[in-house]
């Protein structure tokens, strides 16, 4: 006969916070800061939770703090449960015309550096109509964002829209436009012998598939980038806001036949789920914010 199954009280779901509070954390240590417990009370949450689940979640001992394959399953199906429990209060209050609750917002590199981003202006009014939302902003590379809105860890992500997936929605709200740049004490003669640094992104792969091109140093992110180009060793591919600002203390310059990419930075959600309400307010302001510099919904030339 099966064990009968008792279901989860107010106090397992506490022991299911803490439970995920020390996986995320790796181990009892971080944790005990984090949630202001002791490790003895730490530990007899994760028993209970245990206990209640018939399962051993996690390692801990002299060797250290690891999940076990049942612990990894239910950390992530508690994660994505408290989510949803913790988006009760904020789509009650938006019932009532009150916005709560936290909006966690996910970028790449160097967003705001370009004159066009209005994100922090849609902040500013985001807090004057709804001072109860609490905005968190994670920077995330390309791949980690669009991994984070699957897993629903964040509610917007802002990046280019070098493709569209069917599973997210794309909201244009300006164009990036991107160039090769080459140290400005370089002549094009030499330039045109000079390999290109590379990085994952489409824009230096589809550049290298023209032949033009031959493929240099490996480098993560546009700062890795510039360094190489500022050597008048290397050409790189940079935004141009971007690229203005490094000229400032290192001379560079767009190559001058080279190609010129453009992209709509968008601010992307997943397609098939519903936003809480504060994320849709939240989108509609920065859409005007970005109107009001002319950019929104601008194409490629």
């Amino acid at each position: 006969m099966k064990p009968q199954q008792r279901p989860l009280t107010e106090r397992d779901l506490k022991s299911l916070r803490v439970f995920c509070a020390v996986a995320q954390a790796g181990g009892f240590s971080v944790a005990e800061q984090r949630l202001n417990m002791s490790k003895a009370s730490i530990s007899r949450h994760i028993r209970e939770i245990e206990d209640k689940l018939g399962v051993q979640l996690c390692e801990r001992g002299p060797a250290g703090f690891r999940l076990t394959l049942a612990g990894t399953v239910a950390l992530e199906v508690s994660e994505n449960a408290l989510r949803a429990l913790d988006g009760i209060r904020p789509e009650i209050d938006a019932v009532r015309g009150i916005l709560s609750g936290p909006l966690t917002i996910g970028m790449v590199e160097q967003v705001l550096t370009d004159p066009a981003c209005a994100l922090p202006e849609a902040l500013v009014e985001l807090r004057r109509i709804a001072p109860d939302v609490s905005p968190e902003i994670l920077v995330l590379t390309h791949s980690q964002l669009n991994q984070a809105l699957r897993e629903r860890r964040i509610q917007i992500g802002l990046r280019g829209q070098y493709q569209e997936d069917k599973v997210f929605h794309y909201q244009p709200l300006f164009i990036e436009t991107h160039r090769i740049y080459v140290a400005a004490d370089v002549d094009d003669e030499a330039a045109h012998g000079l390999p290109l640094v590379h990085r994952t992104h489409p824009f230096i792969e589809q550049a290298l598939a023209t032949g033009r091109f031959r493929r240099g140093p490996d480098a993560e992110g546009l700062e890795a980038v510039a360094v190489f180009v500022a050597t008048g060793h290397y050409l790189g591919l940079l935004t141009e806001h971007y690229a203005d600002r490094v000229n400032a203390r290192y001379p560079l310059r767009a190559l001058a036949d080279g190609p010129v990419f453009h992209n709509p930075i968008s601010a992307i959600t997943e397609a098939y789920r519903p936003l809480p309400a504060s994320a849709r307010v939240f989108l509609e302001i920065l859409q005007r914010c970005s109107r009001r510099d002319g950019v929104a919904g601008a194409t490629k030339p």
